[in-house]
Order: C-alpha cells, then sequence, then structure tokens
C-alpha cells in the first residue's frame, strides 16, 4: 500500500511566501526549491502547487509558476462591474 505524505500548514505557508514575494511575474519549479528556506520533498511541493492552484491562488504554465491572488475587495467589485468581452 502507498501512503502518500501530505504537507504541512506551515510547509504550505512557506511556499505561499515564496511564489507571493517572487520579484519576477514568473518562477520556474527549480527556482522556488532553490528559494525556498528548507527542502521539501518533490511529491509534497507537487500537492502544494496543485492545491494552490485549484484554490485560484497561482496559475502553473509550461514556462513556470505565477502567484495571482489578489484578497483586495476593490479588484473583486471592479471584476464583477467589468464587461464581458
Amino acid at each position: 500500500m502507498k501512503t502518500e505524505h501530505s504537507p504541512t500548514l506551515n510547509t504550505v505557508i512557506m511556499v505561499e511566501d515564496v511564489l507571493r514575494d517572487a520579484d519576477e511575474s514568473m518562477i520556474t519549479v527549480a527556482e522556488l526549491k532553490r528559494r525556498l528556506p528548507r527542502k521539501v520533498n518533490h511529491n509534497t511541493l507537487k500537492t502544494i502547487l496543485i492545491y494552490l492552484e485549484e484554490s485560484n491562488k497561482i496559475v502553473v504554465s509550461m514556462r513556470g509558476i505565477t502567484w495571482t491572488f489578489n484578497p483586495d475587495p476593490r479588484l473583486t467589485k471592479a471584476i464583477g462591474k467589468g464587461m464581458e468581452l
């Protein structure tokens, strides 16, 4: 039986902080691993990235990862009032 390791909340927050604070608009997984203050198992990191993408905090593409979450209520209101193209 294969058991999957679940990331701790501290590890998820650590990854979120690095992604949110990145100066670039896009960061690769390899660069993310280098910037993390402590090592994270690759499968655990993949689980975290899947969670962050499903919760609409990041976008993962072939070129890298982009932090997209913006909790500003003014942005939410503007999007709600925006025109559909």
